[in-house]
């Protein structure tokens, strides 16, 4: 007779424990002959060393699916505690799913620029990510920096923005800097909602194991064994870029995300994205993903709005040119 105490860790303990305490006591029902209680966070089972054994691989192998997919249902607890119960939590690429959000929703890689982003990251330790508004670069982004710090390749996440104010003056909001940048950094904030329950998500950022700031906050840091996704880099200076690509430490990854059609830097400021795409396009270990109309995902009439505003933009330049155009009559 041994008794063992094992933690409840990495996980949400409701959607473990289910509501009253349905899922758990459905575990018991597959130990009769073992003594399991709960108090708090820690389980203590009694009974048999060999079934107590059993007990303890078959939780681990329950939070390690947990941990993956934030959500366990009874079929999910039968299938598990089948002998082929490990063969579901094996990784998920053929499926083409990045990382199990809240609820058990599957993110994925929807199209094929997506795909090819999600191919992209795993070759190469540097990747830019460019494309129109509504084709989930973030989104992917974000996705594929959540599943390397569930499957620890990384230790923590980083998210940054430069803090160009598009139409609206910063200065002019209440609060501290902080109560000032996070509606700016909303996007962010938005997409690891969906893929980390709010608790853990809350703690995380609380403990800086995600970590959301301004660009600015970079500035003389060596980013070492994180993901790192620098957001609305179209919006960064050529400076502020070279900053920024310099912070890579050993370990990490870096994405960089950008819309070229909506830079919102003053006129004769060259965008720094525009710059490092030149300059780099040619690097080994750099990626370097273009994503356009046909990877939008919102609402059909983004593809819409995004045609009509570059149809246009074309007929736009192509009048100021036009009118830069020197006519006969000068000429003579």
């Amino acid at each position: 007779m041994v008794e063992k105490k094992i933690e409840i860790k990495g996980v949400n303990p409701i959607e473990f424990f289910g509501v009253n305490n349905l899922n758990f006591n459905h575990i018991k029902g597959f130990f009769p002959d073992l003594t399991v209680n709960s108090r708090g966070d820690t389980l203590s089972v009694k009974g048999d060393l060999v079934k107590v054994g059993v007990f303890e691989d078959k939780i681990r192998l329950i939070l390690q699916y947990l941990k993956k997919h934030n959500s366990l249902t009874a079929n999910t607890i039968d299938n598990l505690m089948d002998e082929e119960g490990e063969s579901i939590v094996r990784d998920n690429d053929k499926s083409g799913i990045i990382v199990f959000g809240n609820n058990g929703i599957k993110v994925k890689a929807r199209t094929i620029n997506q795909q090819k982003l999600v191919k992209s990251v795993n070759e190469n330790d540097m990747v830019f990510a460019v494309g129109p508004a509504g084709t989930g670069k973030t989104y992917t982004a974000v996705a594929l920096a959540v599943r390397a710090l569930k499957e620890k390749e990384v230790k923590r996440i980083i998210l940054t923005r430069p803090a160009v104010e598009a139409g609206e003056n910063l200065g002019f909001l209440p609060g501290d800097l902080k109560e000032k940048l996070d509606p700016y950094m909303m996007p962010l904030y938005d997409a690891l909602r969906d893929m980390i329950p709010g608790d853990k998500l809350k703690d995380m950022i609380e403990f800086g194991v995600i970590e959301i700031a301004p660009l600015a906050f970079m500035r003389g840091r060596t980013l070492d064994k994180a993901f790192v996704i620098l957001d609305e880099a179209q919006n960064a200076t050529v400076m502020q870029m070279k900053m920024f690509l310099t912070r890579m430490g050993m370990s990490a990854k870096f994405i960089i995300t950008g819309d070229m059609s909506q830079v919102d830097l003053p006129r004769k400021q060259r965008s720094g994205l525009t710059y490092a795409l030149d300059l780099l396009k040619d690097t080994e270990g750099l990626g370097i993903i273009r994503l356009n109309q046909t990877d939008v995902i919102r609402h059909p009439l983004v593809k819409k709005i995004i045609d009509a505003f570059e149809k246009a933009e074309i007929e736009e330049k192509k009048n100021r040119l036009d009118e830069d155009r020197p006519s006969k009559t000068e000429n003579k």
